[in-house]
């Protein structure tokens, strides 16, 4: 044990979303304690990882000790347990930053989320990983000695908490570097001061670790009591789960190597293990989770895989092996065609980077379609957390576009629920004979779409419409342009034309009505002037009198207010004015011979429109002051 020497001691105040964190580990996951050893020993591992890649360039770090692994002791008296590495190791600023913050924007709002309700925030833990804080599940205090590699023994650092409101932080002696992490434990931790119990806990879960895992024992004599001597005696086989056979591991082992590299609480939804020999000599382990992370859809949000090269880790999070729409994919890429030294500017421009990027993306695509082909609910219950962040994919990855595509799920008219269920080859296959487009309609909510007067012909003719209503949607139809051949028309686009789903007598009927109509037409553009761009007649409406509409090159109302709602300057809309010449109140307008009349009309229908279409209008009390002339002469 280390000697301590106390000496610029001070006391520090938890973040107040580390005490909230504290109190839920402590509250909620009882039912699985023995998780926080998994936790500890992956944080270990980790540490050993990342003391073997700065080695590489600096052997000294080592400093005469190159066997590296975890070691476990305990004292039934003094009911500590003690985990132990000769990893990394931490320096003074390393301890307060990791273990005193959770250094992540968007944690408070994450935290304002949680409730009373046990069992929904032990869900909600799995977003937001456990990690190093699990240790207070079992311990009443946790004290942590540690040594950054590369320093001297007077370096060290010890920090104690209660897990309460505050910590200590002071300098140490400590001969060997590394980290102890002493657990005080609490009544319903002393299960684990036990060595069988350690044992069955470690080979649950650590099997898989690359390191020795070893529990100090003590022998016995023939008559089965203990000995003083003892020995460290290795519990998990310390192979890396990637190098073995993909026939010798089973499920279980799977399950729990995702929860050591992703810190996850649950189960993944799915995983692809595989070698490639050839040009490129690769193996990736690549695992889509069950949940989204809390933070998934924060900028700052940590993305990538872990990287190896010749089973030596690289980094952590390395983004160069999956594009940003598949940032919620965990694992590992272990490549035997990178340097050692290699660096995250190295891997930027480097080719082998490109064709692991490229296969690892093929890969996860080919996973998440296998999964809407053979598990419908399945993929359903992915599409609910991740695909919002799918539908980036189409500009970013143009190459990939039809297989996204095909991956997304929408809304449609063919479905009453606000549930995306439907995909867009359902939809072409619905599609009438006589229809060469898809047609779809972006709004604010749901209860916007479903409602839009611009869908009143289509449901009359029987036509599918795809209805988006979150808030990318607008956005991610600039990029996904067609489907299977089939071009996207938005029904709120002046290009839109119905007229092959009609009959000879119904082009004819329209075409005389809008003959008939032009002076309307004239007068209610004279009226407006250049509030709109341009005032005509439509026939794809049935019970609404006018709706507006934006020009087919023209921003449209939803990527207007995406843009506003980003504290960007927007264009002026133009939209066109599109009156219903067979609704009562157009020809009550039109029969209106008093031009003051006309314009109180013209202010009612436009008003309508543009509630409609925005869910504001410009001047509200002209539109308001409008219906109120026109009430009082009803």
């Amino acid at each position: 044990m280390s000697e301590t020497v106390t000496q610029d001691k001070e006391t520090r105040g938890f973040q107040s979303e580390v005490k909230q964190l504290l109190h839920l580990m402590i509250h909620s996951l009882y039912s699985n304690k023995e998780i926080f050893l998994r936790e500890l020993i992956s944080n270990a591992s980790d540490a050993s990882d990342k003391l073997r890649f700065q080695a590489l360039s600096n052997a000294d770090l080592y400093q005469g000790d190159a066997d590296l692994g975890v070691k476990l002791t305990f004292d039934a008296e003094a009911k500590t347990l003690t985990v132990s590495d000769n990893g990394i190791g931490m320096s003074r600023d390393d301890v307060i930053e990791h273990l005193g913050t959770i250094a992540k924007s968007g944690t408070a709002e994450f935290f304002s989320n949680l409730s009373d309700d046990q069992s929904k925030d032990s869900q909600l833990i799995g977003q937001f990983g456990v990690g190093f804080y699990s240790a207070f599940i079992v311990a009443d205090s946790v004290t942590v000695r540690t040594r950054a590699a590369g320093t001297n023994p007077e370096d060290a650092v010890q920090w104690h908490s209660s897990g309460e409101g505050e910590y200590t932080i002071e300098s140490i002696k400590k001969e060997s570097r590394g980290t102890d992490i002493v657990l005080h434990m609490r009544e319903e931790g002393e299960e684990f001061l036990s060595e069988w119990r350690l044992r069955d806990v470690i080979g649950k879960y650590s099997d898989h670790i690359g390191i020795p895992v070893s529990i100090w024992t003590k022998e016995k004599d023939e008559e089965g009591n203990e000995k003083e001597e003892g020995k460290w005696e290795q519990i998990n086989k310390a192979q890396a789960l990637w190098t073995r056979n993909k026939s010798d591991i089973g499920e279980e082992e799977y399950k729990e190597f995702y929860k050591h590299v992703s810190h996850d609480f649950a189960d993944p939804l799915v995983w692809s293990h595989n070698k490639v020999e050839g040009k490129n000599d690769y193996t990736s382990l690549l695992y889509i989770p069950a949940k989204a992370p809390w933070d998934m859809m924060n900028r700052d949000h940590k993305s990538g895989l872990k990287l190896y090269v010749q089973r030596v880790f690289i980094m952590d999070d390395a983004e160069q092996f999956m594009p940003t729409y598949l940032r919620f994919v965990r694992g590992l890429i272990d490549s035997n065609d990178l340097p050692l030294n290699v660096s995250r500017e190295i891997l930027q421009d480097n080719k082998v980077t490109q064709a692991l990027r490229n296969a690892c993306t093929k890969r996860v695509l080919t996973m998440l379609e296998r999964i809407a082909k053979n598990d419908e609910e399945k993929y359903l219950s992915f599409w609910k957390e991740f695909g919002q962040v799918l539908k980036e994919g189409p500009a970013e990855d143009f190459s990939n576009k039809e297989k996204i595509g095909g991956l997304m799920r929408f809304a449609s008219t063919e479905v009453d629920s606000s549930d995306q269920t439907v995909s867009l080859a359902s939809y072409v296959e619905r599609m009438k004979e006589e229809q060469d487009k898809i047609f779809y309609l972006t709004a604010d909510s749901y209860a916007a779409a479903k409602n839009s007067p611009h869908l009143e012909q289509f449901k009359a003719k029987g036509i599918e419409v795809i209805l988006m209503f979150d808030r990318m949607d607008e956005w991610l139809m600039n990029y996904l342009t067609e489907f299977d051949g089939k071009s996207f028309q938005s029904i709120t686009k002046a290009g839109l034309d119905l007229s092959k789903f009609e009959d000879e007598a119904e082009k004819e009927k329209h075409k005389e009505t809008e003959e008939e109509f032009k002076s309307v037409v004239e007068r209610t553009k004279t009226y407006l002037g250049d509030r709109v761009k341009e005032v005509r007649t439509t026939f794809k409406l049935a019970n609404t009198p006018a709706v507006v509409v934006t020009d087919d090159f023209e921003m449209g109302t939803q990527m207007a207010k995406l843009l506003e709602a980003a504290g960007q300057d927007v264009p002026e809309v133009k939209y066109i004015f599109e009156i219903n010449p067979e609704h009562e109140l157009v020809k009550r307008m039109a029969d209106e011979a008093d031009e003051e009349a006309f314009g109180r009309w013209v202010e009612v229908l436009l008003g309508q429109a543009m509630l409609s279409e925005r869910g504001a209008m410009e001047d509200p009390a002209q539109f308001l002051g409008a219906i109120n002339t026109l009430l009082t002469k009803v």
